[in-house]
């Protein structure tokens, strides 16, 4: 059966998460709902992660099965017309039936936001903080962890996970300009709720509230209830795939 990827952004504010949920609307639905509609046929979608709720994307990728016959670049324009505003198809590309949207990828980055002065227009994407942050210490720690294998202290108490191994590969916070700043993170996997996890307790290394030592002793002790408070989610985004 042929499979197709499709390619998407989506402002996550309105809802629980890309994965379906029995309390909320998720990202998921909307998605299959609109290709089950266009092509009248039930349609299940695999994601490339399970982002939050709250958090955005820039790309998500899915993929999909069916022996319907169409245009991909049809269908993408009428499932524009039939998302929600907050959804939006880039492209479809039809892939080989081997390849998954979410076992078959190697790399995911995410950028999460902060501003330091009051900004109207970032308040939405963005995590107002006006703490005097050391931003030379934060990448200090943010280096130590591409040394590391285990997260497990920057995984959300009772997830389902078969293991916290996680290979990160680049972990940096980058200067936008005067009162703008990100965090960028790539890695093979992220557990759940790890990056805002791990952007909490590097904002208390800035603010001298956490030493590198001790950032250090977190990650060996593998608990959460070590590491810092989890960053609200509005300033996360998924921002590339890599297969």
């Amino acid at each position: 059966m042929p499979r197709y990827f499709v390619y998407f952004s989506y402002d996550g504010t309105r809802y629980h998460g890309w994965q379906i949920q029995p309390n909320g609307n998720s990202v998921q639905a909307e998605l299959q709902k609109a290709l089950s509609t266009l092509l009248r046929t039930p349609i299940e979608v695999t994601g490339a992660g399970r982002t939050d709720a709250g958090v955005h994307a820039r790309l998500m990728v899915a993929h999909f099965d069916t022996d319907q016959e169409f245009d991909n670049r049809q269908l993408a324009y009428r499932l524009n017309h039939l998302l929600p505003f907050d959804i939006a198809v880039s492209k479809i590309e039809t892939v080989e039936s081997a390849i998954h949207a979410r076992f078959s990828a190697v790399s995911r980055t995410y950028h999460y936001y902060i501003h330091t002065v009051k900004d109207p227009f970032a308040r939405a994407y963005s995590l107002e903080t006006h703490y005097d942050l050391d931003f030379e210490a934060m990448n200090e720690a943010a280096a130590y962890l591409l040394t590391q294998q285990d997260f497990a202290s920057f995984c959300k108490t009772g997830a389902d996970v078969k293991t916290t191994i996680c290979h990160v590969t680049e972990a940096r916070w980058e200067r936008i300009d005067e009162f703008r700043w990100r965090f960028v993170i790539s890695a093979n996997r992220f557990l759940r709720n790890m990056v805002r996890a791990v952007v909490g307790t590097l904002v208390d290394v800035g603010r001298h509230r956490l030493s590198i030592d001790d950032f250090k002793a977190i990650l060996a002790e593998k608990k959460r209830t070590s590491a810092g408070e989890s960053m609200p989610a509005h300033a996360l985004f998924l921002v590339d795939i890599q297969y």
